[in-house]
């Protein structure tokens, strides 16, 4: 079912700002999707325009040492987005959705200004988290999709299921669930999607949710969601991601990774979330704030990724909005390379990565990132080294790696595990056949020395 969803009219001025350039194009279809709804509305009027439209300001304000850089107007080629399918414009389009409901989410968990229903959290039967944030990401995702492919034709594998919902305690929790669904699903039409004619009902949901119950493998085609990748960055308000991928007989055809507090600059990465928070309120609404947040996404085989920023309901950036590639870093000299390694000791070892690095000759400080984020600071140049080998025991599930691992592969990087090997998304919800960790890298010289020195050093892991 592919169509062309991505193209671009006359050239356009474009602009560039933080070393960002970003490009503004048109969904064709957006008429189709939504007739009524003002993307719809907007994007006839756009292209029966004889002129093209001044696109919004959103040059940095030299006010904020920060924000204090150079900028240039550039005219740069359409991107060659031709072959993108229905089912990656539609995955975009939810990802954005779902990027909006997490932000919410997130902030009353850090203002805790509403009610005690939606700022509860759950442990898990293996302790990790689970949030209001989690499930509704998950129905709101699979209630989108079905009713776009329809139900019979949307086969997903995600983490989480009904079973704690639907204990007698946990009442509120689901009640907060439903609510945070069908708050998000009424701006369904903000980006250019259809929403539910009525509120959804408590079962309307918990079907939904239910319906991601596929167990994946190496034949047909399904959907692997991770609705909140790196829940603890989550519930401490920093870095987290929206994962959406699709799986074909085994291949991973099409990722798109929704990181809402990634920011625009590599130097914020560095430092706490809550920071970041607080030097925002104090640069001018004008600037190119540092939580503008970020979409990555990319077709396989297509030699191309993409970034485009969170869509503002402000009106400042106007859905699909303004799109740039994104590309891994150049560096293959070690001693300049940096590398990003999970947050949690709890299925990673530190110790080890640490090892490596110095065998290898890293000497920046890692960058220890929460969530497929890492995915992306490698995808756009912002870290060359992703390097992940967990403790005996612990089992990767696809839809942690998927959706960042196409995004890394079409921006020119390497993903294998330690032994070099693709990883393989045909074993159902695990990497079964996964040597030893995961190894994801800007170029391959920096990919064959980590190989190399993960051979070497093994044998001492106690991994």
């Amino acid at each position: 079912m592919s169509l062309n969803c991505l193209r671009m009219g006359p050239k356009i001025s474009q602009f560039h700002s933080h070393a960002v350039r970003f490009r503004r194009f048109m969904l064709p279809n957006a008429s189709r999707l939504l007739p009524s709804s003002p993307l719809a509305q907007s994007s006839r009027l756009m292209s029966s325009a004889a002129q093209t439209p001044p696109i919004p300001s959103c040059q940095a304000s030299s006010t904020h040492p920060l924000m204090d850089e150079r900028h240039e107007s550039l005219h740069l080629g359409p991107p060659r987005l031709e072959e993108c399918s229905k089912e990656l414009e539609i995955a975009v389009r939810v990802v954005q959705l779902a990027c909006s409901l997490c932000q919410r989410v997130q902030e009353s968990l850090i203002s805790k200004t509403h009610n005690q229903e939606i700022i509860q959290v759950q442990s898990k039967d293996d302790n990790s988290l689970v949030t209001v944030a989690d499930w509704s990401v998950q129905a709101t995702v699979s209630w989108v999709l079905a009713n776009y492919f329809g139900s019979r034709n949307v086969s997903i594998v995600a983490e989480e299921d009904t079973q704690a919902l639907s204990n007698s305690s946990s009442n509120g929790i689901l009640n907060s669930v439903v609510k945070t669904v069908n708050e998000c699903l009424t701006e369904a039409s903000w980006f250019g999607l259809s929403g539910p004619d009525e509120a959804l009902s408590i079962e309307q949901v918990l079907e939904a949710i239910g319906r991601c119950n596929s167990r994946g493998g190496s034949m047909g085609k399904f959907w692997a969601l991770d609705p909140v990748d790196g829940t603890l960055g989550f519930v401490r308000g920093d870095q987290y991601a929206v994962a959406l991928s699709l799986i074909e007989d085994g291949q991973v055809v099409l990722g798109v990774l929704g990181c809402p507090n990634y920011p625009l600059r590599k130097e914020w990465l560095s430092y706490q979330h809550r920071y970041h928070r607080l030097v925002s309120k104090l640069t001018p609404p004008t600037s190119e704030a540092w939580d503008r947040g970020c979409v990555f996404f990319a077709r396989r085989g297509t030699g191309e990724a993409w970034m485009q920023p969170l869509m503002q309901k402000d009106g400042k950036l106007e859905f699909p909005g303004y799109v740039r590639p994104v590309r891994v870093s150049s560096i293959d000299d070690p001693a300049l390379a940096t590398f990003c390694e999970p947050v949690e000791r709890t299925n990673t070892s530190h110790s080890f990565t640490a090892g490596l690095a110095h065998s290898v000759g890293l000497r920046n400080r890692p960058l220890r990132v929460y969530s497929m984020v890492k995915y992306a600071a490698i995808a756009r140049g912002d870290a060359e080294i992703f390097m992940k080998f967990a403790r005996a025991g612990y089992k990767e599930k696809i839809w942690d790696h998927a959706a960042g691992v196409v995004v890394i592969q079409e921006a020119g990087g390497v993903v294998t595990d330690a032994g070099g090997q693709p990883l393989d998304f045909s074993k159902g919800i695990y990497l079964d056949s996964l040597d030893r960790g995961i190894i994801a890298c800007s170029g391959a010289k920096l990919h064959r020395k980590i190989i190399e020195a993960v051979d070497a050093s093994w044998g001492s892991s106690c991994l």
